[in-house]
């Protein structure tokens, strides 16, 4: 994890890299996470959850993965390993 200043770091980096392509809304994207998971992990961190927090972290982990799979790609490889997930 990390900590609320990464966090939206990630966030507004995530969303500069969905400028001008086609994307669905955050709404629209399935869920990938856990979401009692991941508030109880930011509870932890002794903050609340606002209503669109899921909503915005789902987003970043959907660009990760996208990011990810086209990395493996342009390697010549149809599997996604540990180390093309690059922040």
């Amino acid at each position: 994890f990390v900590d609320l200043n990464g966090f939206k770091w990630v966030l507004d980096q995530g969303s500069r890299s969905l400028r001008g392509q086609e994307r669905k809304t955050m709404a629209e994207q399935e869920m990938l996470l856990v979401g009692s998971k991941a508030k109880a992990a930011l509870k932890e961190h002794d903050v609340n959850v606002g209503g669109d927090a899921l909503d915005g972290l789902n987003s970043v982990i959907h660009n990760y993965i996208q990011q990810a799979a086209k990395r493996a790609t342009e390697n010549g490889r149809k599997t996604v390993r540990a180390h093309d997930f690059t922040c």
